[in-house]
């Protein structure tokens, strides 16, 4: 006789338990592949904080609003109107990286007179103990003037000894070496990449070897180093090296595992063995860089960063600390890229003129200047997020890899279309070309601290989605537990809620989705805003659902699934940098003058999330899944991106003066600013002063003279006309040198020398 079940008992615990968990539980154990050290040391590091939100498909919004805005104190903004600013007017960065190959001495010296390195380090320490937006605040700023300046305040600040002994250092070590890196007695550079392992930290084959050795005169337990590391900035003049390297105990000193792992220590450069190599030169970018090795070094125990009880929980150490490279220091020198971009192609745009009409006149000049100038309010909202983020003191690990990830492309898009608008101004390198150094900087800062195509194929979802997801992880730790029968109870517990959140989330998509977004949230006090929190709330559930499918039927095969993994790491990066417009926007008041850019990045967000997800799902491996999650998910039922109309207006927002272009170009009409940058914002204010004027002679068909001359404009308006004529020549001009100047700068160069003697060269 067939046993029929009731719905009662199959939700009593033990029924659930025992004939429908336990199938499921051993089928994801045997499909759940096995989490490598580094996997579990990644998922275990930072913390989860607004991504999480987006993930469970309902952003609670007023959770978001609530959020400081990043402020800087009375001393943070002392410093950056004062040394900050002083500093950038001893920089010439044509001299740096055409001639002198360095930062000057006096530079060097000021620096650390000032405590440019000490930032992020304490003040009972020595350190200026500056906030993360405080410090993103410098970096963007020196980032403007020159890069080989910014990224040696950068990387002392960022992924390097005084970040990792601040985190994770003993007392005696804080005590000695954080005073000695905060005045520079000390210059920091940090081993992480070796020649044979980049991203994949597993295949590290640097070594360390715990033994006796000789220390200061005594026998001590130590470890035995050899290394051989490349693309270490500041290696060349670093007085300590961190290192990274596999930590081995074959005679366990330490405990009884003879292969404790990874492990951070500090390595004076000079000990015997160790050897820096000769200078790399990234991409004509004369910052110091270069390999460094090590043969049969000797360090003590106690130069592992956080002492003998963290050998091995390196790659922990360092998935904590890189938030502070990827979420401040290459965020800011992307902002720093997109606002000059933007603000310099708007200001080109206005004067240089082309049949009569300055370019920014053309559509087809409006449609990159609207990019520009969305892209450079997105980047600067997502710094500001990120920056109150971390300075409510949390590790956020995913969001600062979306962030490195995000802010770099949004910089290469930006520096390509501010190349296009700039035409052959931009392609000639000299001291007044300021965007050539900006397109230069843009491979470096796609590659460093973990390459683009890695962290968003690898990092942002694989490791996001598993940390940011309200029951994932639960699920893969309890799958994890030894005793099966522990957990499987624990599995049960976490799967049963797993599937309940799934089950509202469809609701939600569903309802969302058909209603194009008008059935989402609604969120007070948010002004001409609401529609947009509504489609950011669909998206957030359409997004949330499919990863829920793609962890069901896909399962641990996901993560070898990289352009899927990517195109969703894609999505949660629109939905962030959406978050982080609208918070600035409305911790801003609300300004009227900036909603078209708002909308135009909201817009764009939604058309990009669209297609992203309908090519998740057209390859997606299983098509039932794909057909159930279009129906709940409407990938397709799409508003179009930006229209021409508000991409002229944004075009006109960075191309015309007001208040958004006076915001964007603050910190580029300050004493000490690129040359290049100085001369164009002259000829921008001629250019305004003078428009009437230039406008009745375009009118009357006249020059100035003949204007002049038939009592039509005055002396004092032809002054004024040379004066822009005067400007505008010094803008649209490009630099030139003789054939000495060439020949210094290139020993090797024939100059003018062979066409002026080609008898010469025949013979």
């Amino acid at each position: 006789m067939p046993v029929r079940v009731g719905l009662l008992e199959v939700m009593m615990p033990s029924f659930r338990r025992n004939r429908i968990t336990k199938p499921i539980f051993r089928w994801a154990r045997g499909a759940m592949p096995s989490l490598s050290e580094t996997e579990r040391e990644a998922l275990h590091a930072g913390e989860v904080w607004w991504e999480a939100d987006l993930f469970s498909g309902n952003p609670d919004f007023e959770k978001l609003l609530a959020v400081r805005a990043p402020e800087l104190s009375e001393e943070e903004q002392a410093f950056l109107d004062g040394p900050c600013r002083e500093v950038c007017e001893m920089l010439d960065d044509w001299r740096i990286n055409q001639k002198d190959g360095d930062l000057p001495q006096e530079v060097w010296d000021y620096l650390r007179r000032q405590l440019f390195f000490g930032m992020i380090i304490p003040k009972r320490y020595g350190g200026l103990g500056f906030s993360a937006f405080a410090h993103s605040e410098v970096v963007r700023r020196l980032s403007m003037v020159s890069l080989p300046a910014a990224v040696t305040v950068m990387v002392p600040n960022s992924l390097g000894p005084g970040e990792l002994l601040h985190l994770f250092g003993t007392e005696e070590q804080k005590e000695h070496w954080l005073p000695r890196l905060a005045d520079g007695r000390e210059l920091p550079a940090f081993g992480l990449t070796s020649h044979e392992a980049g991203s994949d930290a597993a295949s590290m084959v640097d070594r360390g070897v715990v033994c006796m050795g000789e220390w200061q005169g005594k026998d001590v337990p130590g470890i035995r180093l050899n290394w051989s590391k490349r693309y270490i900035t500041l290696a060349p003049v670093a007085t300590i090296l961190g290192l990274a390297f596999k930590l081995e105990d074959p005679e366990g000193i330490l405990g009884d595992d003879p292969e404790p792992g990874i492990t951070c220590a500090l390595v004076p450069t000079d000990l015997p063995g160790v050897e820096t190599g000769r200078r790399h030169i990234p991409a004509g970018t004369m910052f110091e860089n270069g390999p460094t090795r090590g043969t049969d070094v000797f360090i003590p125990l106690e130069n592992i960063i956080g002492g003998a009880e963290y050998a091995g929980r390196g790659w922990m150490m360092l998935m904590s600390a890189l938030a502070a490279g990827r979420g401040v220091s290459l965020p800011s020198l992307a902002c720093a890229a997109t606002t000059l971009a933007a603000h310099s192609s708007g200001g080109y745009a206005r004067i240089r003129e082309q049949f009569g009409l300055p370019i920014a006149k053309f559509e087809g000049i409006q449609e990159p200047l609207a990019r520009l100038a969305a892209n450079a309010y997105a980047v600067e909202s997502a710094r500001h997020l990120t920056c109150a983020g971390l300075d409510e003191g949390r590790a956020l690990a995913v969001i600062s890899a979306l962030m490195k990830y995000s802010a770099t492309e949004f910089m290469r898009a930006s520096i390509d279309d501010a190349m296009d608008i700039h035409a052959g101004k931009a392609v000639i390198d000299g001291p007044m070309n300021y965007l050539s150094p900006l397109y230069r900087a843009v491979p470096i800062g796609i590659t460093v601290e973990g390459a683009n195509i890695v962290t968003r194929s690898l990092m942002v979802f694989g490791q996001g989605a598993i940390r940011a997801h309200p029951h994932l992880l639960d699920e893969i730790l309890a799958l994890g537990e030894g005793q099966e029968e522990d957990a499987l109870t624990a599995f049960d517990k976490h799967f049963w809620r797993h599937v309940g959140h799934s089950l509202r989330t469809f609701g939600r998509s569903l309802a969302r989705s058909l209603s194009g977004g008008r059935l989402g949230p609604a969120v007070p006090n948010v002004g001409r805003a609401g529609p947009i929190y509504r489609e950011m709330a669909r998206w957030s559930a359409a997004y949330a659902l499919t990863a829920d499918f793609a962890f069901l039927t896909i399962g641990g095969g996901l993560k070898r699934m990289e352009m899927l993994s990517g195109r969703m790491a894609d999505i949660l990066s629109e939905l962030y940098i959406t978050s982080a417009v609208l918070k600035r926007w409305q911790d801003r008041g609300k300004p009227d003058a900036e909603f078209p850019l708002v909308e135009y990045i909201a817009r764009r967000s939604f058309s990009r999330i669209g297609r992203c997800l309908d090519a998740v799902l057209a390859n997606f491996p299983s098509r039932p899944a794909a057909f159930v999650l279009r129906i709940a998910t409407a990938p397709r039922r799409v508003r179009r991106g930006p229209s021409d109309v508000l991409r002229a207006r944004c075009a006109e927002l960075i191309s015309t003066p007001g208040p958004v272009r006076d915001r964007l170009g603050a910190d580029l009409t300050v004493p000490g600013q690129h040359p290049g940058i100085a001369a164009l914002n002259d000829a921008f204010d001629a250019a305004v002063a003078s428009d009437a004027l230039r406008a009745r002679l375009r009118e009357l068909k006249m020059t100035p003279e003949a204007a002049l001359a038939g009592g039509l404009i005055t002396q004092e308006d032809k002054t004024q006309l040379d004066a822009f004529a005067a400007a505008l020549h010094r803008v649209v001009a490009v630099d030139d040198f003789s054939a000495d100047e060439i020949k210094s700068m290139f020993p090797g160069a024939s100059g003018g020398a062979d066409r002026e003697n080609p008898e010469e060269v025949a013979a």
